[in-house]
């Protein structure tokens, strides 16, 4: 038998502890409809949290709805427009948006199935809203630049742009042989809009306070619950171990965030982004102090909205979270059947807030909040 040299065993010994082709084992998988493709758009803030009222609706009364994501998109641009332009033009105007706009426009406006209203054209297969905003930002700027010399009537002309883009307005439809509103197809949905909270974590207020998120696609100005880090992981696991799926919104420009891979994982030393994509590698252990140090250094924005709807576990026992995404399911850069699971240090470094069902809160967290 070969002698090696002990320094070349513990190099053997370190490499096979830490370096080995990620192995995953389901703990916890919730039901959740089709990953879909948001196309060209902007708009995964209501693919995300669409995906997740309709897990909601399933857990609720086990009904399976597809909702339609573009309604609710067509009842929030004209508030956008209006924050945009009462504001003179001192607003970010975009595609983006949050979770609890969709709960906003839902309780004003109500819902609708997809095939009632898809937000698709003429003869429009996949979404694309490339000139969308570029359109509607033209109006409110001339609108906000002479408001006394604008010919006609900004709202209206919005109005029309929206219904060229994505279809006219509905009041009424037959879903399944019955006639709704969308206020009656909502209530048919057993769904509540004041069930659901948006929680973040950070130091710069108070924990178990409420304040108002200053990120650029909080237009509507929503109000979050702000709780400790181990909190926010502690209320996500909560919630997932008992039957409730997770809103997320969080930074997923890293490196090392991959819907090629269909990972997303913070490793603690540089040299191993690369590797970790595909092997597991040891991660940072994420601090409150520098996740806000990232938040504030603009290196944790908020990019993307997804949909956790499980747990899994690596054969180290390492955890993720099973994240439905919006980009399509399987093409050159997405795998996974378009999942992602997120490392539990990622997401407690790269989170910018989660929405829950109250119910799904801890016990103790939700008194401490006053929920």
């Amino acid at each position: 038998m070969k002698k090696y040299p002990i320094f070349l065993l513990l190099f053997a010994f370190t490499t096979t502890l830490f370096s080995q082709a990620y192995k995953f084992e389901t703990i916890t998988d919730l039901s959740a409809t089709d990953v879909l493709s948001q196309g060209k758009t902007g708009t995964c803030w209501s693919f995300s949290t669409s995906s997740f009222l309709e897990s909601e609706i399933i857990r609720i009364s086990g009904k399976h709805i597809d909702l339609s994501e573009m309604y609710t998109v067509r009842q929030t641009y004209p508030i956008k427009s209006w924050n945009y332009v009462m504001r003179q033009g001192k607003a970010q105007f975009s595609e983006g948006g949050l979770a609890h706009d969709v709960i906003n426009s839902m309780s004003q406006f109500g819902l609708v199935p997809n095939d009632v209203y898809t937000g698709l054209q003429k003869k429009q297969d996949k979404h694309d809203h490339s000139n969308l905003v570029e359109d509607l930002k033209t109006v409110l700027d001339n609108y906000i630049k002479d408001p006394k010399a604008y010919s006609g009537n900004w709202k209206t002309d919005v109005s029309d742009i929206l219904d060229k883009n994505l279809g006219k307005n509905i009041t009424s439809f037959s879903y399944e042989g019955v006639n709704y509103t969308p206020q009656s197809f909502l209530e048919m949905t057993g769904l509540q809009a004041k069930d659901y909270v948006s929680i973040t974590s950070f130091t710069h207020h108070p924990y178990n306070s409420t304040f108002i998120l200053d990120i650029p696609d909080n237009f509507s100005n929503g109000s979050f619950y702000n709780v400790e880090l181990d909190e926010l992981v502690d209320i996500t696991n909560n919630a997932l171990k008992n039957g409730f799926t997770v809103e997320l919104d969080c930074d997923v420009s890293e490196k090392t965030f991959s819907a090629k891979h269909g990972i997303a994982v913070v490793p603690k030393d540089e040299k191993d982004y690369q590797s970790a994509l595909t092997k597991i590698e040891k991660e940072l252990k994420v601090t409150p102090e520098y996740r806000q140090q990232e938040f504030e250094n603009f290196d944790t924005t908020d990019d993307h909205l997804m949909h956790i709807v499980g747990i899994v576990e690596d054969q180290k026992g390492n955890t993720y979270y099973k994240v439905k995404n919006s980009w399509g399911k399987n093409s050159d850069r997405v795998s996974n059947d378009g999942y992602i699971y997120m490392s539990e240090a990622y997401f407690k470094l790269k989170t910018i807030s989660v929405m829950v069902h109250k119910d799904a809160l801890p016990k103790k967290i939700k008194k401490d909040l006053g929920l």
